[in-house]
């Protein structure tokens, strides 16, 4: 057998593994969600997930107001360490571990709304595209679910560069302060304080 066929044989094995591999990866419910109002099925919401060490929380990524509604409103409704917090980056899903093929449990959901806190269980469908989250007191069975949308990695570019885990998605410096432009050579000292945006 040639040099030749053996290198192809070889790279041809390399690629039915990795594509099963692929096959055989469970969806997981890490990225970026959208909430839709069931009525106008207008967004209502974006929710990022992310996994600490198995265990999931999820965070309010971006808001659709209203007019006159203000972005920066603190969660006056919270009564623990959420008090107070702005909506926008605040962690509304906690806990959630894994429980079973593509489901989650264990954790909990908050309404900032109101300050109330559910018990919670996510499931991600097969494809990967929709996360079932569902908020309950006492039975699962007697709780709502809501059903989000994944949103595709383009769409982290229009999150604020506060919450957004990918500050490269968005690479205009002068939108994202977490790659500020270089300094130029003139700059020899440091800014005045007055000139500094606090947040």
């Amino acid at each position: 057998m040639s040099v030749k066929v053996l290198t192809f044989a070889a790279a041809f094995a390399s690629l039915v593994v990795v594509a099963g591999q692929a096959l055989s990866a469970e969806p997981t419910p890490v990225g970026l969600w959208q909430a839709v109002d069931d009525d106008t099925k207008q967004p209502t919401g974006w929710f990022l997930i992310r996994d600490h060490g198995g265990v999931y929380d999820g965070i309010i990524a971006k808001m659709f107001l209203k007019p006159g509604e203000d972005p920066n409103e603190p969660c006056v409704q919270c009564k623990d360490d959420r008090h107070n917090h702005p909506w926008l980056g605040l962690e509304i899903i906690r806990g959630m571990k894994p429980e079973g093929e593509n489901k989650y449990g264990s954790g909990t959901i908050l309404d900032p709304r109101d300050g109330k806190i559910y018990k919670a269980t996510m499931k991600v469908t097969p494809d990967g595209q929709t996360l079932i989250v569902r908020g309950y007191i006492g039975f699962e069975l007697l709780g709502q679910n809501q059903y989000w949308t994944r949103l595709p990695d383009s769409a982290y570019s229009a999150l604020d560069p506060a919450v957004n885990p990918n500050p490269a998605a968005n690479p205009n410096p002068a939108v994202n302060p977490k790659r500020p432009p270089p300094a130029r050579k003139s700059e020899t000292s440091p800014p005045k304080p007055e000139s500094i945006v606090r947040r």
